[in-house]
């Protein structure tokens, strides 16, 4: 399930252009079985992650529980998805701001020089205050050019008193607030699932290259009883060289099998934070358990109580709706209060103080074609969105009752995987046994070892196959991060 968490703006433009209601969508997805070859953060951020320690000469032994423990705290897509609930919780606070009393206090001082004459105060109108000093006499002297000192203090207040724009802002942020955290749920499950499909992948791996070694040791073992019998002339020098073809065959698989494993040991370190170079080692074997028989009801009723998705698309019909509210309550009053209260001191000479406090009552005229766009573009949100919450029950329905499916199936695979290998075995058993008696040559026996190593393979491929198809049913449920455990047996 590929979580994408997006962050849009939208800004009250008419009665709060500070409040901000943050959307988070986060897009529901199917989850993948199985994972890419050669996989790049570049294209899906939960393949990649931060490097928390450097690398050691010391081999690091890592369990399912460590690998899963160290994607949460290191793992690429789970670090975004907690980012973007922090941006969201930023923008909410934004919008707590506009309920909140805004005060601020400013300060200053400095000299100032004044050009009369520049502010109207020339000759002709100074002439016409000479009667008003001593004499009917202008002072000697007297200068256009003034200077003063002045220091200045005011402390400014205002606050919203009822905004619906702004109230309708704040229960949009909340919703945004709950679907980033439901995203970031979200995206702790797709960590979980794919941090446990790359171990899982790992363990098949080496599985096939204990295999692949094992059946490399008893073609060696046949070539070198090929080799004696030939040199003691019991038999031809074709049995040798198809033993040596046999044991050469062996090799070249032995050695893509030990290739395949470093491969899904790297990607693992890369999801889960370990420096690619560093040496680790699984310590869990493969797990198998029956699972107890689910009816897709049963599994659906949890899924809608539990998938983090879900619940990320209700809160944002929640946030759409309370959006759409807010445009429509554009058209409402909305009433402020603000005042300041400063002091100015000149030359040092107090004066009294400056005062003004003041309600202030908007209302919205003649802007009725902005505001029905504005609400129709809203509406037609909520509906889309609304849309997709009734195509993601259906969704999670065919979730489900895939999964079910999926993990039936690939049960049965198991089992006869399971009869396949033993039935290979048996029948080397019973080749290497007249071979030895000399009643048949080698040719019979190579056949038996490769219909083995194909029936090895394919039980540990459907050992993988079975427990990844568990993994997507607890997904699919919404308990995966809780229940991985129980699903796999462990």
């Amino acid at each position: 399930m590929k979580v994408k968490l997006g962050v849009h703006f939208v800004f009250w433009r008419a009665a709060a252009p500070a409040v901000l209601a943050i959307l988070a969508l986060a897009g529901p997805g199917t989850a993948a079985h199985a994972q890419m070859r050669n996989p790049s953060s570049a294209s899906n951020p939960f393949w990649g992650s931060v490097t928390a320690q450097p690398i050691s000469d010391e081999t690091l032994k890592l369990s399912l529980d460590d690998a899963v423990r160290r994607g949460f705290e290191n793992n690429l897509g789970l670090k975004e998805a907690e980012n973007g609930e922090k941006t969201i919780r930023g923008g909410k606070n934004q919008a707590l701001q506009e309920f909140l009393p805004n005060i601020t206090l400013s300060g200053g001082t400095g000299v100032f020089q004044h050009d009369l004459v520049a502010l109207g105060f020339g000759p002709g109108t100074i002439s016409k205050f000479t009667p008003m000093f001593p004499g009917g006499i202008l002072p000697a002297g007297l200068s256009f050019i003034t200077r003063d000192d002045l220091t200045q203090g005011q402390i400014n207040f205002n606050q919203t008193l009822f905004s619906g724009p702004v109230i309708a802002a704040w229960k949009a942020a909340g919703a945004a607030e709950r679907a980033a955290y439901f995203a970031k749920m979200s995206a702790r499950g797709e960590v979980v699932q794919q941090v446990a499909t790359a171990y899982l992948r790992a363990i098949a791996a080496a599985s096939n290259v204990d295999n692949a070694s094992a059946l490399e040791a008893a073609d060696q073992v046949l070539l070198d009883q090929a080799h004696a019998a030939h040199e003691a002339g019991t038999v031809a020098n074709l049995d040798e060289l198809r033993a040596r073809v046999q044991l050469q065959s062996q090799q070249q698989a032995l050695i893509a099998a030990q290739n395949e494993l470093q491969k899904d040991l790297i990607l693992l370190k890369r999801e889960i934070g370990i420096d690619p170079g560093q040496k680790i080692q699984l310590t869990d074997p493969a797990p198998y358990s029956d699972l107890a028989a689910q009816a897709p009801e049963e599994v659906r009723a949890t899924a809608y109580k539990n998938r983090q998705d879900y619940q990320n698309l209700q809160n944002q019909v929640v946030e759409l709706r309370a959006v759409h509210t807010a445009y429509r309550s554009e058209r409402l009053p909305t009433l402020k209060f603000g005042g300041f209260w400063g002091v100015d001191t000149v030359n040092g000479a107090g004066t009294h103080g400056n005062f003004v406090a003041m309600g202030t009552l908007s209302v919205p005229l003649f802007r009725e074609a902005s505001l029905r766009g504005d609400e129709d573009a809203s509406a037609a949100q909520l509906s889309a969105v609304s849309f997709q919450l009734a195509d993601l029950r259906n969704h999670i329905d065919q979730q489900v009752r895939d999964a079910l499916l999926d993990v039936d199936a690939t049960a049965k695979l198991v089992e006869v995987a399971r009869s396949n290998v033993e039935l290979a075995t048996s029948a080397l058993s019973d080749e290497t046994d007249r071979v030895n008696a000399g009643v048949d040559d080698n040719l019979p026996l190579v056949t038996a070892q490769a219909t083995l190593a194909s029936a090895q393979n394919n039980l540990v491929e459907s050992l993988y196959q079975y427990n990844v198809a568990k993994l997507a049913l607890a997904r699919a449920a919404g308990i995966l991060e809780t229940q991985y455990r129980v699903y796999l047996g462990r």
